[in-house]
């Protein structure tokens, strides 16, 4: 049985193909159109999830919709009475959800079937519903409590509850226009970074300031927690809700106009421009914010906890993406473990739709735990041999030196003699990772023991914020020697303290607050990515390796042709594209 799951017309769309309860594909649309966060349908990502299946649309038994238009009516008509909508939002929504009702007609004329075949197979689910299915039902918990936070979707900006086996309870919602994730992208945007998603900037920036008593007190004017999981805005120091801000979310990237208010502006101050310097106050706007935001998660936390008295916790939602607050999870609440899949975000529910309409649809068992993040296209020798001699000429003129290494003993010693001796590496194989994270199939590395790596890095390839960190990828094993929390994470979704007498070791992966958003690397889920940072081990004595994504200032490469690309106009000095070894002179 396959089942189609869609994430359509947000902030990264996506597609992911499941057969008889197991992956088959799962990949975002930026990857694809090479847009950020591009939001609209996510045509290319469903042509990719049916090739990699070998199946038409037709042969597709279900076709799960991360989207219900038909949900929380009642809290939708009570908002519009109470705040009003002004005319443009009128109309983006109507747009919206007229897009949501096109999807039949998308899938059949793209795909050239018969829309009375494809029709009948759509099934419509909750954004955060999809969300909780999205994070529970791929866990290896047979029992959890849910927790789902983010902007919104489907009117809802949190959800909680809990799951046993293949069915979930939900027991709270929190519905717009109160969104904890509302008041990070505030925010955000108060402190210049205006683009959608930009939020993990004010997570790294908040490790250099302070949470001040009297930011924080203010901002708990903005957002405070009212218990039993719920959350309030003060709606005086917002606009998203009332007036006609602008949102797009079809065709490209999404944007969102400022949500604060004139009163947040002049409670705070004069709004931060994109290229104005960052200063003490805003590295302590920032700070606090963040530590208010852990205040309520940990809150809601604990009081699902009292309700469910469950052991396990499950996490979805834009703002579980928020690692440094994931990190602190276990220290601050009574769970002892914790689940978040490496799509968290809203690209994450096209696998959460598919999984609910397998397990909680139609009732069938689970048979499937998501270990590993490794969903994306992959390529063959073929065709990365034939992407090399089209770019032979290019490669030559840029000095460059090609070896072929079958061996993947040697390819793996060879690639991590280069990072020990100063290299920065572009590591191209297997599939591409699903979500945000690239670990360890596109990824650029070095060396962590180099202090000076990350002033490199921002130099010679990815020009960003000095403020932001890099990661560490570390050899599950060894994880509890150099970081005080011996948790595994796949995934990279949890910041935790580096031991402090390792912070001086491995200093390119350390943060200045002495934390460090760690990957642990299983040999199962990655045998060769685990050989290389093992090799680097021999080597060095260090069994971590910087891992950063591999692009610059654009969504991760997906093919051989855009990692050769960013190689070519960047000064990295390695590109290992499968068993080829490109090294400049």
């Amino acid at each position: 049985m396959f089942i189609l799951g869609i994430s359509a017309y947000h902030g990264d769309c996506s597609a992911c193909l499941i057969k008889n309860g197991r992956i088959v594909a799962a990949a975002e649309e930026e990857r694809f159109t090479r847009i950020k966060h591009w939001a609209g349908f996510p045509i290319q990502s469903v042509a990719f999830c049916l090739k990699q299946g070998g199946l038409s649309i037709d042969r597709v038994d279900n076709i799960a919709v991360a989207r219900d238009p038909k949900a929380n009516l009642a809290p939708k008509l009570r908002c519009l009475l109470r705040h009003g909508y002004g005319v443009n939002k009128l109309v983006d929504r109507f747009r919206n959800y007229r897009s949501i009702h096109s999807i039949p007609l998308i899938l059949s004329d793209t795909f050239k079937a018969d829309i009375d075949s494809v029709k009948p197979k759509i099934v419509n689910v909750e954004h955060h519903k999809a969300h909780m299915a999205s994070s529970f039902l791929v866990s290896p918990f047979d029992e959890a409590a849910i927790l789902t936070l983010d902007g919104f979707g489907d009117f809802v900006s949190s959800m909680q509850g809990y799951g046993q086996g293949n069915t979930m309870t939900v027991l709270e919602r929190v519905y717009y226009p109160h969104s904890i994730g509302v008041f990070y992208t505030l925010v955000t945007q108060f402190l210049g970074f205006h683009k959608f998603g930009d939020e993990y900037k004010v997570m790294g920036l908040a490790s250099y300031g302070k949470p001040t008593e009297s930011k924080k007190t203010k901002l708990e004017d903005v957002i405070r927690y009212t218990g039993n999981g719920q959350y309030r805005l003060n709606l005086k120091y917002f606009r998203h809700h009332k007036e006609d801000v602008d949102m797009t979310w079809d065709g490209g990237e999404p944007t969102m106009e400022p949500v604060y208010s004139d009163l947040f502006v002049e409670t705070f101050g004069k709004p931060r421009k994109h290229q104005e310097e960052l200063t003490d106050f805003h590295r302590d706007l920032a700070a606090s914010a963040q530590a208010l935001t852990e205040d309520i998660i940990f809150s809601m936390l604990r009081d699902l906890y009292k309700r469910t008295k469950l052991s396990n916790v499950c996490l979805a939602g834009g703002v579980a993406m928020n690692s440094v607050a994931n990190g602190k999870i276990l220290a601050n609440s009574p769970f002892k473990n914790i689940y978040i899949q490496s799509a968290a975000g809203d690209a994450g529910t096209s696998l959460g739709a598919a999984y609910y309409v397998q397990n909680t649809v139609m009732n069938q068992p689970r048979t499937f735990v998501m270990q590993n993040s490794y969903w994306g296209p992959g390529y063959s020798l073929t065709e990365l041999s034939k992407e090399l001699k089209s770019r032979d000429k290019e490669l030559k003129a840029d000095n460059c030196v090609i070896q072929k290494i079958e061996n993947e003993q040697a390819l793996c010693q060879q690639t991590a003699k280069l990072i020990a001796q100063g290299s920065v590496a572009g590591w191209f194989q297997g599939r591409m990772e699903w979500g945000p994270r690239a670990l360890g199939n596109r990824s650029i590395l070095a060396d962590p023991r180099n202090s000076k790596m990350v002033a490199i890095l921002n130099s010679k390839i990815k020009k960003r914020e000095s403020f932001r960190p890099f990661a560490p990828s570390v050899l599950l094993e060894k994880t509890g020697e150099y970081f005080e929390q011996n948790y595994p994470d796949p995934f990279m979704l949890k910041v935790c303290p580096v031991r402090p007498e390792k912070r001086s070791v491995i200093p390119a992966v350390t943060h200045v607050d002495g934390t460090g958003r760690l990957q642990t690397v299983k040999q199962e889920d990655n045998p060769l990515y685990y050989r290389l940072i093992r090799e680097f081990d021999k080597l060095t004595g260090v069994p971590i390796v910087l891992n950063t994504s591999f692009n610059e200032n654009e969504p991760i490469v997906n093919t051989p042709a855009e990692a050769l690309d960013c190689f070519l106009r960047t000064k990295m000095d390695v590109l290992v594209l499968g068993p080829y070894l490109i090294e400049r002179q």
